[in-house]
Formats: C-alpha cells, sequence, structure tokens
C-alpha cells in the first residue's frame, strides 16, 4: 500500500511555490515565536513592555523641543489655517515610522537569527518573519493605544482643529500596509544578506537616511513644490501623511499617491516572497 505524505521536504520547486497554506498551519508555531520575540525583545529591562510607551514618549518630546521650538520646522501638511498639536504630529509620524523600521530591521535579519533553529528542525521558513512583524505589531498596538488616548484628551479640551472624520475607518488599511511593506522590504535583505553579509551592517544606516526622508520631523509644506512628485515615491510618505489625514481630520490625502504606495507595497512585498523562497532552499549552505 503506497503511503501518503502531508509534508514533503524537497528542493525542488517551482518559482512561485510560496507555502502560504502551509505556513497557515503552522499557526501556533507562529505564536510561540511571536511570544519568544516579545519576551527577548523587553527580557531583562526593568520597565519591560512600558518601554513600548516610555520610548515613543520620549521620541517625541526630542522632536518637540528640537524640531519644534528650536528648528521651528513647519507641521503642516497642506496650507490653511489649522491649530496643528506639535506633540501628537509628531508623535504620528514616530509610531508610524518606528514599527516600520523596527519590523524591517528584524525581519532583514531572519535567517542569520534563527539559523540554529531552521538548521534542526523543518518548518516553513516563512513562519520566522511572520512572527516577526507580528511581535512588533503588538508594540505598535500599545503605542497606538496611547496616542489615541492623548488625542482624545486634545480632542475633549477643544483648543484644536482636530476633527473626528470617517477617515479613522482608513488606519486599519494604513497598518496593514505597513505590514506588507516592512516585511517585504525585511525578506528581501534577509535573502540577500546569507551570501553578502555587508548589506546586513549597512541597514541601521539606510533607516537612519531614510527616516529624514519621510515626513516624520516636519510637514509636507516644507517640501517644495516642484520635488512633490519624486518625494511621494517614497512609499512610507503617503502612510505617514494618510495617517495623518485620518487623525487630524485635515491635512494631505492624494487617492493617486496612496494606490501608487500600495501598488508599490504589493509588488515589494511579492518580490520578498519570491526571492526568499528561492534563496530558503540553500540558505544553509551559505549562511
Amino acid at each position: 500500500m503506497e503511503q501518503q505524505f502531508k509534508t514533503v521536504i524537497t528542493s525542488k520547486r517551482k518559482v512561485f511555490d510560496l507555502h502560504i497554506r502551509e505556513t497557515f498551519r503552522y499557526r501556533d508555531l507562529i505564536f510561540l515565536f511571536v511570544k519568544r520575540d516579545f519576551t527577548a525583545m523587553y527580557k531583562q529591562t526593568i520597565l519591560g513592555p512600558a518601554w513600548a510607551i516610555v520610548q515613543p514618549l520620549l521620541t517625541t518630546v526630542v522632536f518637540t523641543i528640537i524640531f519644534g521650538s528650536l528648528a521651528k520646522l513647519t507641521t503642516a501638511d497642506v496650507a490653511g489655517n489649522f491649530e496643528i498639536p506639535g506633540f501628537l504630529f509628531y508623535m504620528a509620524g514616530n509610531i508610524c515610522w518606528a514599527y516600520f523600521s523596527g519590523t524591517l530591521q528584524a525581519t532583514s535579519n531572519t535567517f542569520l537569527a534563527n539559523a540554529n533553529t531552521m538548521g534542526k528542525v523543518y518548518y516553513p521558513r516563512l513562519v520566522s518573519p511572520v512572527a516577526t512583524s507580528i511581535s512588533h505589531l503588538i508594540s505598535f498596538g500599545i503605542q497606538l493605544v496611547m496616542f489615541f488616548v492623548i488625542w482624545l484628551v486634545y480632542l475633549l479640551i477643544g483648543r484644536t482643529s482636530i476633527q473626528v472624520t470617517p477617515a479613522l475607518l482608513l488606519i486599519p488599511l494604513l497598518v496593514l500596509q505597513m505590514i506588507v511593506l516592512s516585511t517585504g522590504f525585511g525578506i528581501i535583505i534577509s535573502s540577500i544578506t546569507t551570501k553578502y553579509r555587508d548589506l546586513a551592517m549597512l541597514v541601521g544606516f539606510g533607516l537612519q537616511l531614510w527616516h529624514y526622508a519621510c515626513p516624520v520631523a516636519y510637514g509636507l509644506q516644507l517640501v517644495p513644490e516642484k520635488y512633490l512628485t519624486l518625494y511621494m515615491l517614497n512609499p512610507v510618505t503617503p502612510i505617514i501623511t494618510t495617517f495623518r489625514y485620518a487623525v487630524f481630520g485635515f491635512g494631505y490625502f492624494h487617492l493617486g499617491y496612496y494606490l501608487l504606495s500600495w501598488a508599490m507595497s504589493l509588488v515589494i512585498f511579492f518580490i520578498g516572497l519570491v526571492l526568499f523562497s528561492r534563496i530558503e532552499r540553500n540558505f544553509m549552505d551559505t549562511i
């Protein structure tokens, strides 16, 4: 009688054999990896998960003092007489960028960080970057709750131009896009670093430069009109400006640029999946 196997491990795969369904079957392992990563993130710290709140608060205070009070950079994304709370403005950009950069940097180290585990037992390799993005999503969720608590205080005080609009419904879509974009970039880098370790050294530096190319510390009005189209080709820019548009009820929202950003995110994610699938077959031989 011929045996029937549920899982067949082989190095011969199609180009688009991404093992999405198999990865979903390992959701219990994903949960264990999420728990491991989240615990390791705050292990042996005095404040523990409270750092998810303290860190963006301190960063926002620094941004408010340096870029707001001293440099006096504009916090306006569109022209108009709007009362924008500087603290909320900087926090909105910081929590979005923190999730994107944190997930990208952690995911870009997937193969190197999990080499020992991957070399001992089989599981869909896509489990690791998925778990990484979810574990960082927990921290982002905590920060988002903190943001809306402060946002509600400003709204109740009533001394700002903040409005509650249906644009708030865009937030889940923006979070999903950040997951797709950061994970896509991360797994592309992780696939390349198995052979070229130099790239791993450049990720942190590249993210610092990318940070200043995004409207986190300044409003979109600071960008000259003739460079705006080029500036909006940065897929992170429409995410941040649309997030501020959603939570403030006013600001810059261009459907064309936003859809282009989504298209770029999906293309990058798909390229990452294909590249990841090809590299994972023999990465143990090169790592």
